[in-house]
């Protein structure tokens, strides 16, 4: 595979951005090798500026659930940005946008537009805490809600310790408020909960993680939660960035039916430009500034080119989800079955966990439903895969502890053409 083209732009790029990229991952350190420059895309591929193609499982990290470039999405920016790209100023589009969001997900009462996904989760946690005049906070080991201060810590040396900061530029201060607990596991916030009575402001989890991989919450475990922080008056939220809109219309909160009291939004409301999102009960959201005394702002929020490409994806799925739903399932489950296949044959070691379009491999035993289940993947061993599918055509996220997404755009043959690349990739991890 040709990528001279790449290769030079990366040489350029280190010289003046961190890494020689704008997002970590993206820099291939945890699978090998060097990242290429995607020069366009179109429905289901991606292409380099070398001109190669690949059958993309990104997404752009997800948003993409129609394929790229849509032509009713591209159509619509290109309307809009005739009149104008951004006015600082309230526009019928925000409002059309809330009143979408609200009249359809019946957990959400109000609203609020940010610009992206960790400023949705900072603004949620500040909201819980403003509310219940409490600062402590609990989030799950294995949940990633952004790089807020809060947000960016570890667990400590047992399950029900105080975080610790993930980063440098971390104030210890900040990360002593936030304490971790394992994923699926109730009975660790019921007593995390008990041990710091009136001091925790909101549990905030991931109710489909997809930053470890995609996790699948385990029967019983959200209804438990929601029980548990109603008790003890504690604001749930869940962080639907990844999952809203992409596993089913109405995310994790349709599939599973438990009601949080704050949901976060990203990636598809943005239909592929920079959008977050907050919201939930009225007794809270109206506790938002200029409404009430929790302050949060941004100059680009609700940016008239982002609405536009947001709600025109939204209603397109809003439109067809009794068709686009079903296939997507139907093509991911296709998708599994055939690698899990490929997998056993060649006698490696393969988890898979779905839940509708997302989708993760992991090179382990299995099951893997936590994080000390997923830090036993053969980490060494994905890389190699994902070296592999990619000289195959296919790209995947270039982490272990990612998730993959399907399109609506894949077709059969793309997913037949993806199975075939895993197996020739199987076949060489093995040996034979």
């Amino acid at each position: 595979m040709n990528t001279i083209r790449s290769k030079d732009l990366l040489k350029r790029a280190v010289e003046r951005i961190p890494g020689g990229v704008n997002s970590p991952v993206r820099a291939f350190r945890s699978v090998g090798g060097e990242p290429l420059f995607i020069k366009r895309a179109d429905g289901p591929y991606l292409y380099d500026e070398d001109g190669n193609r690949f059958i993309d499982y990104v997404g752009s990290w997800g948003p993409m659930i129609l394929g790229h470039n849509h032509p009713e999405v591209r159509e619509a920016l290109a309307e809009a940005l005739a009149r104008g790209t951004s006015f600082g100023a309230p526009t019928a589009l925000e409002v059309e946008m809330a009143e979408f969001l609200c009249g359809r997900l019946p957990h959400m009462d109000m609203v609020r537009m940010v610009n992206s996904g960790t400023e949705a989760t900072m603004s949620a946690i500040r909201v819980a805490r403003g509310a219940t005049g409490r600062d402590k906070i609990v989030k799950v080991a294995c949940c990633y809600h952004g790089h807020g201060d809060s947000l960016l810590v570890e667990a400590g040396s047992g399950a029900l310790t105080f975080g610790t900061p993930s980063s440098p530029g971390v104030p210890k201060g900040l990360a002593a408020d936030t304490l971790v607990i394992p994923y699926n596991d109730a009975a660790a916030l019921e007593r995390v909960l008990d041990a710091n009575t009136d001091q925790v402001a909101c549990f905030i989890v991931e109710p489909l993680p997809g930053n470890v991989g995609t996790l699948l919450p385990k029967p019983g475990y959200l209804e438990a939660v929601r029980e548990i922080t109603r008790k003890h008056g504690v604001v749930l939220i869940f962080d639907e960035v990844m999952s809203g809109f992409r596993v089913a219309f109405g995310g994790m909160v349709e599939v599973s039916g438990v009601i949080p009291d704050l949901v976060t939004y990203g990636k598809i409301i943005g239909g592929g430009l920079p959008v977050g999102a907050y919201g939930g009960t009225l007794d809270l959201m109206r506790q938002v500034s200029p409404s009430g005394p929790i302050y949060q702002a941004g100059t680009l929020s609700g940016n008239p080119l982002a609405m536009t490409a947001g709600l025109t994806l939204l209603k397109i799925l809003d439109r067809d989800r009794g068709s686009i739903y079903p296939r997507l399932d139907a093509l991911t489950a296709r998708l599994g079955a055939g690698v899990m296949a490929a997998a056993e044959a060649a006698g490696v070691p393969l988890t898979i966990n779905r839940q509708g379009s997302m989708f993760t491999a992991f090179f382990a035993e299995g099951p893997v439903d936590d994080d000390a289940s997923a830090r036993t993947c053969d980490t060494a061993r994905f890389g190699t895969y994902f070296r592999g599918m990619l000289e195959g055509g296919v790209n995947l996220a270039p982490s272990q502890f990612e998730t993959g997404f399907m399109s609506a755009a894949h077709t059969e043959g793309d997913v037949d053409a993806t199975i075939a690349a895993a197996s020739s990739t199987f076949q060489a991890i093995a040996g034979k």
